[in-house]
């Protein structure tokens, strides 16, 4: 099956927003969003990759002041909401309200634990959804390396039709091997990185919540339950995991170093390009 090919010169860049929810409580991790990743709060790294996107504009919305000073002394834009949401998505429900953003607008909602985003993929899953006027969300997967991967239930798995929109998300393993091993080449992990129309984020908290939902705990399903379409895409660059955890937080904070080792190789090569 060929998909989407959203990079491809054909399609023109997306105007959109990207929303950054960030909250301060964290079960796995505490205070997380404020943790310290080489000398700055992890919502200020996720911000500075955020900016990199082409945007129309960037916002954290958060719950807390403490995050929300964190962006606005490096010059960013934050947006308090209320502490009583229960998802990422209520959130950003809010925020297009207290934003005033027009329903046809896109928001592409970037995780306040995701750092290492790759800016590409934010650009893409905004190309992907403005690419399909008939559908409400856009999101992106990869395939899945390994068979323990695909058994995993805390690895999200995703089907899709032929129209590449989504059919199913699952905890479980599927599509099921009924010949035995693994699909390995047809399974696929939903790596959680969305844009949205406006207008389907003023709908969203009318949604009734589906018995899938509640099942599976995944959120998704309650816009698959309703009949929306989510339109799919191959992440055009590998999607590293997010923050969770203390180990987690120490694997991103080893992947900047190198990235900063690698700028000021970069520089230091420019400044004497005879060495």
């Amino acid at each position: 099956m060929r998909w989407l090919g959203m990079c491809e010169n054909s399609y023109t860049m997306a105007n959109f927003h990207l929303l950054i929810p960030a909250r301060l409580g964290s079960t796995r991790l505490a205070n997380k969003a404020l943790a310290d990743v080489l000398g700055a709060p992890l919502v200020v790294r996720v911000w500075q990759t955020a900016t990199q996107a082409g945007a129309d504009s960037v916002t954290v919305v958060t719950d807390h002041p403490d995050i929300a000073t964190a962006v606005e002394t490096v010059g960013g834009r934050a947006l308090m909401t209320s502490p009583a949401h229960a998802s990422g998505t209520d959130r950003l429900c809010e925020a297009v309200e207290l934003l005033g953003l027009d329903d046809e607008a896109i928001v592409v909602n970037l995780q306040g634990d995701e750092p290492l985003m790759p800016v590409a993929c934010l650009q893409q899953v905004a190309r992907v959804l403005q690419a399909h006027p008939t559908a409400q969300l856009a999101t992106l997967f990869d395939q899945l390396g390994s068979e323990a991967a695909w058994r995993d239930p805390d690895v999200v798995k995703v089907l899709v039709n032929n129209a590449n929109q989504a059919l199913c998300f699952s905890r479980s393993p599927i599509p099921y091997a009924r010949g035995g091993g693994w699909p390995d080449s047809v399974a696929k992990r939903h790596v959680g990185l969305y844009a949205y129309r406006v207008s389907a984020l003023r709908r969203w908290p009318s949604l009734p919540m589906s018995e899938i939902e509640q099942a599976e705990s995944l959120e998704q399903w309650r816009a698959l339950s309703s009949g929306w379409q989510i339109v799919c895409d191959q992440a055009l660059e590998p999607i590293p995991a997010g923050v969770d955890n203390a180990d987690d937080l120490a694997r991103v904070c080893e992947a900047f170093a190198r990235l900063s080792d690698a700028t000021a190789s970069v520089d230091a090569s420019e400044m004497h390009p005879n060495r």
